[in-house]
This record gives structure tokens, C-alpha cells and sequence, in this order.
């Protein structure tokens, strides 16, 4: 009987080979976290100030008072 060949485990695969894929994810992720805010093109988020409300109610139409719809106050 002749031996064919030798089983035997493969190497285990080093730090770099087992996490590379975390390290180009995180390193994407910052660069399009900079590239996206601190871009010299991109616009300052100003914040929205409340606009004032009407000063007058509103004119209602003729017929669609309290009174007309039958409500009593």
C-alpha cells in the first residue's frame, strides 16, 4: 500500500487576513463621514427659525358661523 498523500490542518490565517474587511469598512465609513461634512462645497445646516402667525383670524364665509351649523356655545 503506497501513501498518497498527508492530511494535516491548514494554517490558521493571520490577524490581517481574518479582519481586513473591518479595517476597509471603518476606513470608508470616516472617509465618507469627512468627505460629506467637511467638504468646503457642502452647505452649514442653518437652523429654521419659527415664522411669526397671523395676527388676524382668518374671515369666515357667510353661513358657516357657530350659529348656522346649530352649535350652541
Amino acid at each position: 500500500m503506497a501513501v498518497i498523500g498527508v492530511l494535516r490542518e491548514p494554517t490558521p490565517p493571520t490577524w490581517w487576513q481574518a479582519n481586513r474587511h473591518k479595517v476597509f469598512g471603518i476606513a470608508g465609513l470616516l472617509l465618507g463621514y469627512m468627505l460629506g461634512s467637511h467638504y468646503p462645497g457642502a452647505t452649514d445646516q442653518q437652523p429654521q427659525h419659527p415664522r411669526p402667525g397671523h395676527s388676524t383670524p382668518a374671515p369666515t364665509a357667510p353661513g358657516r358661523t357657530p350659529e348656522a351649523l346649530g352649535s350652541i356655545a
